[in-house]
């Protein structure tokens, strides 16, 4: 299903994700109960989580063997579809030279799998991992996700190496909240293993991203080159994974976005079975339900999504649903907003038939729909 995404983001700031660019020639790659119930002030606790948990974060570098061209090539776009990597116009090289970046990644377990963003390794042939104790690996992309920008890697050992790596432990994000205490660890333009903290500013922000925004927002410092790294709460536990930045300049005004953690472990098990997810579709364009609209359709509240189109021979369309229509529940779950319906559509297997309640020249209706598998290029 495809949404119809707000425009009106802050003009005067661009939206960076954080892996790094290592500039090579003319390379131009692009960057409810509180979670945990301590609280650091008067207290060595983050020392203790940055000595504690550094040992596990991962400092991730990839490289990338470009083919030689012909003729111009477009212009190089960034995850916003502008021009050019901070949103400039790029050089249009005849023979564009290997891309190199680095990001942040964590391990989560003793065998080497590790968790980054899909962007800092997208497209990558090579890609190296060092550890805190400067020791390096090669890992291996296991699966990616580029709807919610989460990469799973596994560090590839010699047969012989029987080493037990440190790692980090899941909390839940679904507690978070506005105000608690967190700890950002990442290698901003190369530093390997920065440490900076400050709190969860908001939550489930809305950035335009992807069909999946559910953002964490943190005022912690975190730059060009964090992309990946781990968000940790006063427990040590890992709450998100640090994504990207509001900036006029390309550095830190204290305006971060993190994913939440559950959203990567929702997913861990798909990517390392079959190195990708797979998702239910539609077949649907929507809209939000602004004051105006629910006026107009009789709607005693802005609740639900309203169906712009229907595309043709869809799961949708099969079921009977209609341009006008307002889906108000989705298997089961009420959709509040226009956002909560890409990812209840998403979370349902292929195949699976749903109860999907919408509202009718205002009378309310039950359809029966069997989803099918969104391809890559479809929202949802």
């Amino acid at each position: 299903m495809a949404i119809y995404k707000s425009k009106h983001f802050f003009a005067s700031f661009i939206i960076l994700f954080l892996s790094f660019p290592i500039f090579n020639g003319n390379n131009l790659n692009s960057a409810f109960a509180l979670s945990a119930k301590v609280n650091p002030v008067g207290t060595n606790l983050i020392v203790e989580i940055a000595k504690n948990k550094n040992p596990a974060v991962v400092f991730v570098t990839s490289k990338t063997k470009f083919q030689p061209a012909r003729g111009k090539l477009p212009q190089q776009q960034s995850p916003f579809r502008q021009p050019g990597p901070f949103g400039a116009p790029s050089p249009s090289p005849q023979q564009p030279h290997p891309g190199n970046g680095s990001g942040t990644g964590f391990i989560i377990d003793k065998e080497g799998y590790i968790l980054t963003n899909n962007h800092v390794v997208d497209n990558a042939d090579i890609i190296k991992i060092t550890l805190q104790n400067e020791k390096e690996y090669e890992a291996e992309l296991i699966g990616s996700d580029s709807k919610t920008d989460i990469a799973l890697l596994k560090i590839i050992r010699q047969s012989d190496d029987k080493t037990s790596f440190p790692y980090l432990t899941m909390g839940n994000s679904e507690k978070v909240e506005v105000g608690e205490w967190v700890v950002a660890i990442g290698n901003p333009f190369g530093l390997s293993h920065t440490v900076t903290t400050g709190v969860v500013s908001a939550k489930a922000r809305n950035i335009g991203a992807g069909p999946y925004d559910e953002f964490i927002q943190t005022d912690a410092s975190i730059n060009p080159g964090n992309s990946g790294g781990p968000l940790l709460n006063m427990e040590g536990k890992v709450i998100g994974i640090n994504t990207a930045i509001y900036s006029r300049t390309g550095g830190n005004v204290g305006i971060g976005f993190t994913i939440p953690i559950n959203m990567a472990s929702d997913i861990l098990d798909e990517l390392k079975k079959d190195g990708k997810v797979t998702r239910g579709w539609l077949g649907v364009m929507v809209q939000k339900i602004t004051t105006e609209l629910a006026g107009t359709f009789k709607l005693i509240d802005t609740h639900g999504a309203l169906v712009s189109d229907v595309i043709p021979n869809g799961p949708a369309a099969r079921s009977g649903l209609k341009r006008g229509d307002i889906i108000v529940k989705f298997n089961g779950k009420e959709i509040l907003s226009v956002e909560n319906l890409p990812k209840q559509v998403a979370a349902v297997e292929p195949g699976k038939s749903v109860k999907v309640e919408i509202i009718r020249d205002g009378n309310k209706k039950s359809l029966d729909v069997t989803l099918d598998i969104m391809q890559e290029e479809k929202q949802a």
